[in-house]
């Protein structure tokens, strides 16, 4: 049940903060006025408006607070803790390797009320932020509920279950104290090569920004107007998806135009939705690296896109701007100049404080940046409702790893397979079937779950809690004793109704997981095929994977192949599917590519793909649906008025696919004309052409059927032909 946001934090945790304060108020901070007991300074005041309150704190703290709430530093490298209210360290996080003992969501609640209690203990008890990748559930954590990852997410479709399931990791995070999640990534991956490829919704910039509904999930409706808000954040930005060769931290070599066009839309619709944080990129555009491009940053970010949140540097990455590690103060005053409001240091935060304070008081870092960037976090917290609630409200603690998170996580699981092939109907299984279950990956909750589970590359093993595939196809079935395994393939006979193959790819994160050299199968999963291949018994494929991977010389010796994605803790989900509990539903959210030397491949590039992206087939009764013509629509356009110097114009869209849409969009070479309104739908414009994308209600068509969308505009209105695509 979810609480009222009065209760978000404990109660007793206003009392304490509040006396604190009184007793701590600054030497030079005016009398108070009021005579009740419960005084408090005008910042201290939950009543009064945010900006009233960040006006009031800022113009009572010295440099060395507004310096110390643009420090973030890692929790390890905090030695002494007492050293966060001393620096007046504003921001703590754990990277993807920094944990507790023991690892529980108790131990984690406790480790944030320690160091929130330290960082009150200074003379304006601000509260710190801690910040987390909680990047598909709250991965750090062992037990909590693991999601798929985004690539699986985007093969679902569903922005809605994806908004659910944002509040769940919310309600996870919340549950250990912890206030800030550096999620979502919208990334738009433009070449499967990129080891962070599975972060990415898809390589169609419409798709992320669609999902970015895991922002509100995460946030509320508003920021703090909901029970228990975690801070979102939208990254990275931007272009790190499209880096020459899929070359983590790489250059993106593309237009303004082109950049705008691919990359910018799902950040676009992340601050339209509010989003509190935005993390730059490592990499560059066009040979300038995101952490110092003013440019992107400050001029289209905050200015022309409205932000009104904080940007947060990605780790260590201001200190490696010159190429080298280790801070220099041209390094920091570049990076916060160009509109970095608050550096992940991480650890040599005592050096970082120095550097920048000479910056500013030699006036190369001016006060009114350093301001600026103190009232964007301040606004923050205090919409967080830190200053009130800053201790972890237990009573989200139990939600960690909760029977109705996994069940959530189940439901994703199955919504985001995708199956490819399926000759001869072989699937759904017979539950009462003799089955082979062969495979690394069958049996094994850490290579099902990816990086960025209880470590930041992942490993193989038993690393936390779940359900393996395995596990899932042996509760599905009538008999379990008729479900035979072997990881190799060894033993199987021609007695078998089907051998179930669990292949694909072990976990890895960025970097380590970039794969210039090809995206083929290993030797291991090779030989397990050939294994049962030999045995003459009909081989479903499970295919366990961060990204497409190079099939094409296998794929005719398999009767059916399923694109599980990364699924996470609850492997049932996957059993599902192959039993016909529930028939597939996913849609490809990436083009699968014919061989590794085809990347990039991406929907529109006019290459020819295995599977192009929007591709999935269902269950049709027994046996499978003819192939989809997956996303076929048409738009037509049509001027309904026009005037001297403008239009009004009406376009239908219309499903001529075989298979229901869940989302569509239509764009058109504007003509030198200009939308001011438009109803129905949602729009961007870039380089002179319009872009609309579906409105929630109107996204969904059976085949055969139209909806439209309207817009005024001027100048104008021609004889455009708009090309309609659909997912």
């Amino acid at each position: 049940m979810s609480l009222p946001l009065a209760h978000r934090r404990p109660v007793t945790a206003l009392a304490v903060c509040a006396a604190a304060l009184a007793l701590t108020a600054p030497a030079a901070a005016p009398e108070p006025v009021a005579t009740s007991p419960a005084a408090v300074l005008p910042y201290q005041d939950p009543s009064s408006p945010v900006p009233d309150r960040v006006t009031d704190l800022l113009a009572r703290m010295t440099l060395d607070d507004k310096l110390g709430q643009m420090t973030q530093i890692e929790k390890d490298a905090l030695v002494p803790q007492s050293d966060l209210a001393a620096h007046r360290i504003g921001s703590v996080l754990s990277g993807g390797d920094s944990t507790v003992s023991p690892n529980n969501a108790q131990t984690w609640a406790d480790t944030y009320d320690s160091l929130q209690r330290t960082a009150l203990a200074t003379p304006l008890g601000i509260p710190m932020i801690y910040g987390i990748d909680a990047v598909h559930g709250h991965n750090a954590v062992r037990g909590a509920t693991l999601f798929p990852h985004n690539i699986g997410l985007g093969a679902t479709r569903d922005p809605a279950l994806v908004q659910r399931i944002g509040r769940a990791v919310a309600e996870e995070v919340s549950g250990t104290g912890i206030d800030w999640d550096f999620a979502p990534c919208l990334c738009v991956a433009r070449d499967d090569r990129w080891g962070r490829t599975y972060e990415s919704y898809g390589e169609s910039p419409g798709l992320p920004a669609s999902l970015t509904t895991f922002i509100t999930g995460l946030q509320g409706e508003t920021l703090g107007g909901g029970p228990a808000p975690v801070l979102a954040t939208a990254k990275h930005y931007l272009g790190d998806g499209g880096t020459v060769g899929g070359v983590d931290r790489g250059d993106t070599k593309l237009s303004e135009a082109e950049l705008r066009a691919v990359h910018l839309p799902p950040f676009k619709e992340a601050v339209r939705r509010g989003v509190g944080a935005v993390m730059l990129s490592y990499s560059s555009w066009n040979g300038v690296r995101s952490h110092a491009n003013t440019y992107l940053v400050t001029d289209l970010l905050k200015g022309e896109l409205g932000f009104d949140g904080f940007v947060v540097s990605d780790w260590a990455a201001v200190d490696q701007l010159d190429g080298q590690s280790g801070f220099t103060g041209a390094e920091i005053s570049t990076a916060v100049n160009a509109g970095v409001d608050m550096v992940m240091v991480p650890h040599d935060y005592k050096r970082f404080l120095t550097l920048l304070r000479g910056e500013v008081t030699a006036g190369r870092v001016p006060q009114s940046r350093i301001d600026d960037a103190n009232r964007r976090i301040l606004t923050k917290k205090f919409q967080l409702g830190l200053f009130e609630r800053p201790f972890t409200d237990r009573s989200y603690t139990a939600t960690v790893g909760s029977a109705a998170h996994r069940e959530l996580a189940r439901q994703a699981v199955r919504a985001s397979q995708v199956l490819l092939k399926n000759e001869g109907g072989v699937l759904p299984l017979p539950k009462s079937a003799k089955l082979f279950v062969a495979g690394r990956s069958a049996d094994d909750i850490g290579n099902q779950s990816g990086g960025w589970t209880v470590g930041w590359q992942g490993r193989s093993g038993p690393v936390t809690d779940g359900t393996t595939v395995l596990r899932g196809i042996r509760a599905a079935v009538t008999d379990p004793s008729r479900v035979t395994y072997d990881r190799y393939g060894n033993g199987i006979d021609s007695s078998y109704r089907a051998a179930i193959a669990v292949v694909g790819e072990t976990p890895y994160a960025e970097g380590r997981g970039d794969r210039p050299g090809g995206l083929g199968l290993d030797q291991e999963d090779l030989a397990t095929l050939a294994r049962l291949k030999a045995s003459g018994v009909p081989v479903v494929v499970v295919l366990v994977s961060g990204r497409p991977l190079d099939v094409s010389a296998q794929l005719p010796d398999w009767k059916a192949l399923l694109a599980a994605w990364l699924p996470g803790t609850e492997g049932a989900g996957v059993s599902d599917v192959l039993f016909g509990d529930y028939a597939p539903t996913g849609k490809l959210p990436v083009s699968w590519p014919r061989t590794s030397a085809q990347e990039p491949v991406n929907d529109g590039d006019g290459k020819d793909p295995l599977f192009p992206y929007g591709y999935g087939l269902t269950y049709s009764g027994a046996g499978p649906a003819s192939p989809p013509a997956p996303g076929a629509c048409t738009a037509r356009f049509r001027t309904t008025s026009s005037w001297q110097g403008g239009h009004q114009a009406e376009v239908t869209v219309e499903n001529t696919g075989s298979t229901p849409l869940t989302g569509w969009s239509v764009d058109w070479d504007l003509g030198g004309s200009r939308v001011t309104s438009l109803w129905n739908g949602s729009l961007t414009t870039a380089d002179g052409r319009a872009s609309v994308r579906n409105a929630a209600f109107n996204g969904s068509l059976q085949p055969g059927a139209t909806t439209s969308f309207g817009f005024t505009a001027e100048g104008t209105a021609g004889t455009p032909a708009p090309h309609c695509a659909g997912s």
